[in-house]
């Protein structure tokens, strides 16, 4: 039996676990996914060494990027993107892949409209790498946003109402906001938007985050991120049955 699994923190409430199963219950494929909780990084060796046989593992949140050193080679997209979500295991190799900007611009295509030019990148860790390239291979210019900036980007005290006029699409890559916390949100001036706005939300639980009743309070066009890990699942999947 094939064995799969999702290695994070805090990752109870994960999308991939529960998609993985209806997968493999609905189309009779033999395997196993597993929620594998660690508390440090520096725990994935242990873990290969005592779950023998694994076929595949998924990476999330906080560990797309720490994990890459652990891997034995990156293929091209993850190596551009420099973070990793899919851990293909063949001929004794780790080998780190990036499927979060393939579902993403999977998932965005067909919403985006010609007057959504410039995006705010809410955020600046392992997911927003990802969409910052999906985003780039679009050709929407990118302005990002960190509660940490280098000189390149923006401190979120630094958003005006000139930049949200100015950029029509906002993509929250930060967990801010997630089940239990609903209650918060990315710290914009949500006022200023408008009905052209564009909010797209990786957050999947709860499927109307506070951020996005915002925007929708405004008018703007919003999305969560539940078609997006639908995609970058079955891109894994494919990566894992190459």
């Amino acid at each position: 039996m094939m064995k799969y699994g999702l290695i994070g923190k805090d990752i109870n409430y994960s999308f991939s676990r529960k998609y993985f199963e209806n997968k493999f219950k609905n189309e009779s494929i033999k395997a196993t996914y597993k929620n594998f909780d660690l508390s440090n990084i520096q725990d994935f060796k242990k873990l290969l060494k005592q779950e023998k046989g694994l076929s595949g593992l998924n990476v999330t949140t906080p560990y797309k990027v720490e994990i890459i050193p652990f891997l034995d080679q990156l293929d091209p997209q993850a190596e551009k993107i420099g973070a990793v979500n899919t851990i293909q295991f063949r001929n004794g190799k780790l080998i780190g892949h990036n499927t979060d900007g393939f579902g993403f611009v999977k998932s965005i295509f067909t919403l985006i409209e010609n007057h959504h030019e410039k995006a705010l990148i809410l955020g600046t860790g392992g997911a927003s790498k990802a969409i910052t390239n999906g985003l780039k291979s679009m050709s929407i210019e990118i302005t990002s946003v960190s509660r940490n900036p280098n000189q390149d980007q923006l401190a979120y005290s630094d958003i005006t109402k000139e930049i949200i006029e100015d950029h029509l699409l906002i993509v929250n890559c930060t967990p801010v906001g997630t089940h239990p916390n609903e209650n918060e949100c990315p710290d914009i001036p949500y006022k200023y938007l408008t009905n052209k706005h564009f909010l797209y939300d990786l957050v999947y639980n709860p499927p109307m985050t506070k951020f996005l009743a915002l925007g929708n309070q405004k008018g703007a066009k919003i999305t969560n991120g539940s078609k997006m890990l639908a995609f970058q699942a079955e891109q894994a999947w494919n990566i894992w049955n190459e």
